[in-house]
């Protein structure tokens, strides 16, 4: 039996083309190995397939860029994150200058939640920017 910790090795198959773009992605982003960058992946995708499963309880953090001198945008976005079907972790408030503010939200729950949160946010007049950054906790 295979402890979770175990390493397997397996072969793939690619073409010489794709090996040759691959070696140049893990020398580029100084990855110890062919086997690291695959692994990274591997993980990446899974995460990506995680957010098509809404069973699956899922992690984003929105990044917003407002002007906090629009009419009533800080109570609206107050009241959204009051409001929300998900759990908001943590915020974190930044002051870019006199007139812009960053924003981060750490967030948990389904991923249509998440998303109509998201989307919610971003449409809201006065909001200059707003991104999301999908990611789940991977078990291996």
């Amino acid at each position: 039996m295979n402890d979770k910790n175990d390493i397997i090795r397996f072969s793939v198959s690619l073409p010489q083309s794709l090996l040759v773009e691959l070696d140049a992605k893990v020398d580029g982003k100084s990855y110890a190995s062919r086997s690291e960058y695959i692994r990274d992946l591997i993980r990446q995708k899974m995460i990506q397939d995680n957010w098509e499963d809404d069973s699956i309880e899922l992690v984003g953090v929105l990044t917003i860029i407002y002007t906090h001198h629009h009419s009533d945008l800080v109570l609206r976005m107050l009241d959204l994150q009051h409001d929300a079907e998900i759990d908001i972790v943590c915020t974190t408030h930044v002051h870019l200058d006199h007139h812009n503010c960053l924003e981060t939200l750490v967030l948990k729950g389904e991923a249509r939640k998440i998303i109509a949160f998201s989307d919610s946010m971003a449409g809201l007049k006065g909001v200059k920017h707003c991104e999301l950054t999908k990611t789940a906790i991977t078990h291996s």
